[in-house]
C-alpha cells in the first residue's frame, strides 16, 4: 500500500535520447522537483540513450519492446511494468509509441505529454520530432512553441496545461529549430507541469488518507 506522505511515484516514458528525461531528473536534482519521484523509466527500444541517463541518475530503467509486437500485447506489458512499480504519474518525454484509449482509462488525468509546437497547431497523428519542425518551416509561421498536456484518447488532444512560445528566426533549419524549442520551452516547461501535477495528486492522496482514518 501507498504511504500518503511518500512523494507521488513517477515513471517517464521514452523512444530516445531522453533530453527531455534529463530536465525531468534535473529539475529534481535541483528541488524543483519534489512533490514526485522518477521511480522508472521505460523505454520501446533497446538502444535509447534515455536508458543510460536513468541509470546514471540512479533510476530504475526498462524495455519493454514495441516492434513486432502486437498493441494489446505491448501495453498489457506495460501495465504490468507500471504497476509493479506502483506508478501514480505517467510521463512521456519523446515517447513515440500511441497509446490506445484502453491503455489510457487505466490512468486517467494521470498521463502527460510534451509536444514541440503550441496545440491545436502542428500536431496530431504523424506530427513528431523533426517532422513538426519541417511542417513549422514549410507553413512560414513566425511563433512556435511547446505544449504540455493531459494524454486522451486523441493524439495530441488532452486538456492543455502549460504552453511557451518560441520565435522562429529567418535563417532556422528544423534541427536549429528543434534545439531552441528544447531550450527555450520543453525543458522549462515539462518539469514546471510534472511537479503542478505530482503536487495535485500528492493532495488528493493525502485528503484521501485522512478521510478513511475519520
Amino acid at each position: 500500500m501507498l504511504n500518503a506522505q511518500e512523494p507521488i511515484r513517477i515513471a517517464v516514458l521514452i523512444s530516445g535520447g531522453g533530453t527531455n528525461l534529463q530536465a525531468l531528473l534535473d529539475a529534481q536534482s535541483a528541488g524543483a522537483l519534489f512533490s514526485g519521484r522518477i521511480k522508472l523509466v521505460i523505454s520501446d527500444r533497446d538502444d535509447a540513450y534515455g536508458l543510460e541517463r536513468a541509470r546514471k541518475n540512479g533510476c530504475k530503467a526498462v524495455v519493454v519492446r514495441r516492434k513486432g509486437v502486437e498493441q494489446a500485447v505491448f501495453e498489457d506489458e506495460l501495465l504490468s511494468v507500471l504497476d509493479r512499480a506502483q506508478i501514480e504519474l505517467v510521463i512521456l518525454a519523446g515517447f513515440l509509441c500511441i497509446l490506445s484509449a484502453d491503455f489510457v482509462k487505466q490512468y486517467p488525468d494521470r498521463i502527460l505529454n510534451v509536444h514541440p509546437a503550441l496545440i491545436p497547431s502542428f500536431c496530431g497523428e504523424g506530427y513528431y520530432g523533426l517532422r513538426v519542425h519541417e511542417a513549422v518551416l514549410a507553413y512560414g509561421v513566425k511563433v512556435t512553441g511547446a505544449t504540455v498536456h493531459l494524454v486522451n484518447e486523441i493524439p495530441d488532444g488532452g486538456k492543455i496545461l502549460l504552453q511557451k512560445a518560441v520565435e522562429v528566426r529567418a535563417d532556422d533549419t528544423p534541427q536549429t529549430l528543434q534545439r531552441r524549442v528544447m531550450e527555450e520551452a520543453e525543458w522549462i516547461l515539462l518539469p514546471q507541469a510534472a511537479e503542478m501535477m505530482a503536487a495535485r495528486l500528492l493532495e488528493q492522496k493525502r485528503s484521501t488518507s485522512y478521510d478513511e482514518t475519520l
